[in-house]
């Protein structure tokens, strides 16, 4: 009996949900057959089958959230072994045993401080439930699991919720923010986050409260650029090439600023190394507001691409991103992130570093302003960059060499066509 668990599919992941079953119980399974599609947090993936067989028990049902290395089907390959049940049941006794072992302090507080903590009666429950309970004080024992081997799932968690709140015990208070369905007051209702969406609030979260950010903006003057990018995107029309964007001239003019500050290309190793990660590629992610949330796809050696194969890899990578096609490759490397809301029409702002970078730049819209030329006012389209550093690494003369160069390449457009 072949047994599948939830692998690791991306190098930050800690658990994935069954997006969809492909194949039933009771079908043939081939070497390199996809069992299922697995989202991830960073995109949905599909898993494929390294041993031939049938496919005999499914344990995780599609939409359940599931922690790596849990048991989530069986393959039956014909050698005997174990059967299903055994090997379900050796699973359970196994988790069993890791969670529950003699604690007094605990064995002695009150129900609702230790309800995530089977003792006796063995309630088994995934990650995420048991985090909602603890936070709304739910006690499991009161829960009839309908997950493999018993295991309470998300849904069992929330059937259980929807009861009328009378007949809830008194420990287990319900936090609004977490578990209310709808808020009559507020006209609210719940909406189911993706797992995307809550693994970029964990990430970018502690990034914000354990990475020392400071800001520092600078203002491009943009009319050459964008007179260059016209003259450019002429000719493209005439040849039948796809126009360039004025993002895919920032990621070139950024790759060359990265290159003669490698510095800024950098990784922090955490405060007990003693050295820093200097990044010799430089990999720019493009922060994407695509249909499935946010993504950010990777430039792999943008300083060594020209403009037009920049231009062609973020146009085939923002397609991807809204069909969830991207591959774990196209989202890992990133030494550097780009984020710009310059489309739509914000002026400026600062974004959060995306670990295990140690900066990031914001670029608002580019408008028209007037300016002091000599003793003369001129109309011209400038751009403001923010870019967001990581103190630990990284001190403000650095990031201001960094933006001064970047302004630079913006400003002497040409530059770029190398």
């Amino acid at each position: 009996m072949i047994e599948i668990t939830m692998p690791r599919l991306s190098d930050t992941m800690e658990e994935g949900v069954i997006h969809k079953w492909l194949k039933a119980q009771g079908d043939t399974v081939a070497v390199g057959d996809i069992l299922c599609e697995i989202e991830t947090d960073k995109a949905t993936m599909e898993y494929e089958a390294f041993d031939a067989g049938i496919l005999s028990t499914i344990l995780a049902k599609e939409g359940e959230t599931v922690s790596i290395g849990t048991l989530i089907a069986l393959i039956d390959d014909g050698k005997g072994g174990s059967s299903p049940a055994e090997i379900v049941n050796k699973v359970a006794d196994t988790v069993a045993r890791a969670v529950v072992t003699p604690n007094p302090a605990i064995d002695s507080a009150p129900i609702f401080e230790r309800a995530v903590r089977p003792v006796g009666n063995r309630r088994f429950a995934s990650p995420i439930v048991r985090r909602l309970a603890e936070n709304g004080g739910i006690d499991l024992n009161l829960i009839e699991g309908t997950g493999p081997a018993g295991r309470i799932v998300r849904a069992d968690l929330e059937a259980f919720i929807a009861q009328d709140p009378t007949e809830l015990p008194r420990h287990a208070t319900i936090v609004p923010t977490t578990f209310t369905q709808i808020d009559a007051k507020r006209g609210s209702e719940k909406f189911e986050v993706s797992k995307i969406r809550r693994i970029i609030a964990k990430r970018l979260g502690e990034s914000y409260r354990e990475t020392p950010h400071f800001f520092v903006t600078a203002i491009a003057d943009l009319e050459l650029l964008q007179q260059m990018r016209t003259d450019l995107n002429k000719q493209n029309v005439v040849k039948g090439i796809a126009k360039l964007s004025v993002n895919d001239l920032l990621i070139k003019a950024t790759a060359l600023a990265l290159r003669e500050h490698p510095m800024i290309n950098v990784s922090y190793q955490g405060d007990d190394s003693p050295t820093i990660l200097v990044n010799h590629r430089i990999n720019i992610g493009v922060a994407v507001a695509s249909k499935n949330g946010l993504v950010v796809p990777v430039i792999q050696d943008a300083d060594q691409k020209n403009i037009m194969d920049i231009s062609a890899d973020t146009k085939r990578l923002a397609s991807l991103a809204n069909t969830k096609g991207l591959s774990l490759d196209q989202m890992s490397g990133g030494t550097f992130t780009i984020s710009n809301l310059g489309m739509f029409d914000v002026e400026e702002f600062t974004a959060i570093i995306n670990p295990p970078e140690a900066a990031i730049l914001a670029v608002g819209s580019a408008i028209k302003e007037p300016v002091v030329i000599g003793d003369k006012i001129e109309i011209r389209t400038r751009a403001r960059l923010t870019l967001s550093s990581d103190h630990r690494v990284i001190d403000g003369a650095l990031a201001a060499g960094f933006l001064q160069t970047l302004v630079s390449f913006l400003e002497n457009p040409w530059r770029l066509l190398s």
